[in-house]
């Protein structure tokens, strides 16, 4: 069976990367204090050219998330660590018991 193939169209895209300025700007929050997460590990780029850092666009609601965290609630950036690796765990279990239940 001859048809027309189709190539391959990988989702990422280079718009999906945003520079610091650029993250900074979308989330409105001063490129210190984005550095400064990125410092403490609460946020990582994706890619580092030189000086400059790249950041996935799935960046943008945990910074939301982490400022929330900060407003909302006054956790520290410890507190706030702590709080999204148990959300990430949270997500995983969910995840786990979503497949497990449908192995039944």
């Amino acid at each position: 069976m001859t048809g027309k193939r189709y190539d391959i169209v990988l989702c990422r895209s280079e718009h999906d990367r945003l520079t610091l300025e650029a993250l900074a700007a979308r989330t409105k929050i001063h490129p210190d204090l984005v550095e400064r997460f990125v410092e403490y590990g609460l946020i990582e780029p994706i890619e580092w050219i030189g000086p400059m850092l790249l950041f996935d666009a799935a960046t943008v609601p945990r910074l939301r998330m982490i400022m929330r965290l900060r407003s909302d609630i006054g956790a520290n950036l410890a507190g706030i660590g702590i709080i999204l690796d148990l959300l990430e765990r949270v997500r995983t279990f969910q995840r786990e018991n979503e497949w497990l239940r449908g192995q039944i």
